[in-house]
């Protein structure tokens, strides 16, 4: 086996989630570094205040904050932190810092999240003004 390179801007961007907060448009952008059965580095830019549900994933997961601040559940995270997500953790809901954040994630396998309570965050959508919108990424 040889090594394998991969320069993040050779990987093209995915809006994946989008946001109106009033009418300053917010998402969620990754780039897929790595993608195998068995693991998957994704690179992740969320906009200032992007707002993610609480939840898990469908395998073990990391996420490193490179740059930024974003609060997960009720603790806040800078730059620096790593958080570790055995299968079947909930954690959130995410909220970006006023400055965004930059993070690192890797999933031991299936990256499909598994929402914990989807009416619980349309009602915080709705109570903070914020509509969900099309990304300009859809899977399919």
């Amino acid at each position: 086996m040889e090594p394998r390179f991969v320069h993040i801007d050779d990987v093209p961007v995915a809006e994946v989630k989008a946001q109106m907060h009033g009418e300053r448009r917010v998402g969620v952008h990754l780039r897929f570094l790595e993608q195998s059965a068995d693991r998957v580095w994704i690179h992740c830019h969320y906009d200032p205040g992007v707002m993610i549900e609480r939840h898990g994933h469908a395998s073990d997961h990391a996420i490193y904050v490179l740059a930024g601040s974003v609060t997960v559940g009720e603790v806040d995270c800078r730059a620096g932190t790593l958080v570790m997500l055995d299968h079947g953790a909930v954690f959130g809901p995410l909220v970006a810092g006023p400055e965004g954040t930059e993070i690192l994630e890797y999933y031991a396998g299936d990256t499909r999240p598994v929402p914990a309570d989807p009416q619980g965050f349309a009602t915080m959508l709705d109570e903070r003004g914020i509509t969900p919108v099309p990304a300009t990424w859809q899977p399919g």
